[in-house]
């Protein structure tokens, strides 16, 4: 007789960040969970889960994943969209991890089985001026990883995205609120990777994320300006709504390029990937639908030589994390992984076996995910209101954070 799903909770609590959880029960006694987290929104993802979703869920075959994902995705009828995929996310992958746990093997033997033993990752690096920035990319190459991000602070902007602001003014619980120049940036931006390359040599990868704040012909300077530097990637360069511009900063430019990450479904990314106009995927299993669909866009990214490169802030709970790693571990296409640590206070309230060592991940070897929650320690840090930053030109003009 097959099995049943017999209960689906979500949990929402705040160790360091806000996390929303789904842990999916059955009659077998085997339970699986999954990420639901969109940062600044989680309420709205939780509330979607817990008031749609879980009561479909209820009596349903957990091993039907691929049945279950249409269901959620064709029977809403208001398709796509971070909140609704985001759900349909944790759902996938709870059972994911429930199949893969009846199976008594680890997740990534599930798909396929390994590609490689570990995954090549980078860790993010910033400092409000160059000599600060420039320190804290020399730390992380001492700590032995072999792909930093680097951001630093631009002179003449108070704050701006990827540096950390000790003098952020209290909004009143709102959204902090950063300033822009493109001009300036565009001129201090060589100098960065200019000392950088002089710092750490030519073997460290390098990394930079503008962050969605150019235009396309600003994309295709800053594209051309760090040919020197030999990036590992370029991301974000244009706001993602209107992709045909990337067409533009490919002629212009062979720095690679990365974007993804607010990108919900294999539709979103069709034609970055299918006219070859970006070098790295960088969409992530909680917000594009779990592995079911994660899964296709992979496939499709392989048949035009693009590879993986999934975001991996912080704000997605160390539920996505191990699942990424299964995904990365067998993936034929991976490229590299995002890796931000998680606050100290997530470790009392989610156990994993996934690891870091030597500048590489490594997947744990746990049937399923190798990830469990700690109900009651969740319950000790509960939900607590908190946003991304927005930003502004500096005459006022609100633009892209």
């Amino acid at each position: 007789m097959a099995d049943r799903i017999t209960a689906a909770k979500v949990i929402v609590c705040s160790p360091g960040r806000n996390f929303v959880t789904l842990k999916i029960e059955t009659a077998s006694g085997l339970s699986g969970i999954g990420d639901a987290t969109v940062n600044g929104r989680e309420m709205a993802v939780a509330a979607y889960l817990q008031e749609h979703v879980v009561p479909c869920l209820i009596g349903r075959d957990p091993a039907r994943i691929e049945d279950v994902w249409q269901y959620l995705y064709r029977g809403a009828y208001w398709r796509r969209g971070p909140i609704t995929m985001a759900a349909i996310a944790a759902v996938d992958v709870a059972l994911w991890d429930i199949k893969a746990k009846a199976a008594g093997m680890p997740l990534y033997q599930l798909l396929g089985g390994a590609s490689r033993s570990h995954m090549l990752c980078y860790t993010h690096t910033d400092g409000a001026t160059l000599d600060e920035a420039m320190a804290a990319l020399e730390r992380a190459a001492e700590a032995g990883y072999h792909a930093i991000r680097v951001q630093a602070g631009v002179p003449g902007l108070k704050r701006i995205y990827g540096v950390h602001a000790a003098d952020a003014p209290d909004m009143g619980g709102l959204p902090n609120e950063g300033d822009w120049d493109t001009a300036k940036y565009l001129r201090f931006a060589p100098k960065v990777f200019e000392e950088a390359r002089k710092r750490v040599g030519a073997d460290i990868h390098l990394l930079h994320d503008a962050h969605h704040r150019l235009l396309p012909n600003e994309a295709a300077q800053l594209g051309k300006s760090l040919e020197p530097y030999d990036l590992f990637w370029l991301e974000d360069v244009t706001p993602v709504e209107n992709q045909e511009v990337l067409r533009h900063v490919r002629r212009h430019t062979t720095t690679p390029l990365a974007i993804g990450e607010v990108f919900n479904s294999i539709w979103d990314c069709q034609t970055l990937i299918t006219e070859q106009l970006i070098d790295y995927i960088r969409a992530t299993i909680v917000h594009a639908g779990g592995i079911t669909h994660v899964r296709r866009i992979a496939d499709l990214a392989g048949l035009y030589g693009v590879r993986t490169g999934f975001h991996g802030a912080a704000d997605l709970s160390p539920v996505t994390m191990a699942a990424a790693l299964h995904f990365g571990r067998w993936v034929p296409n991976f490229g590299i992984q995002e890796y931000s640590i998680h606050p100290k206070d997530s470790q009392q309230v989610f156990q994993w076996d996934w690891s870091f060592r030597d500048g590489y991940l490594f997947s744990g070897e746990s049937p399923g995910l190798g990830i469990t929650i700690d109900e009651a320690a969740a319950a000790r840090f509960p939900y607590q209101r908190a946003y991304l930053d927005v930003n502004r030109l500096t005459d006022g003009t609100l633009w892209n954070w």
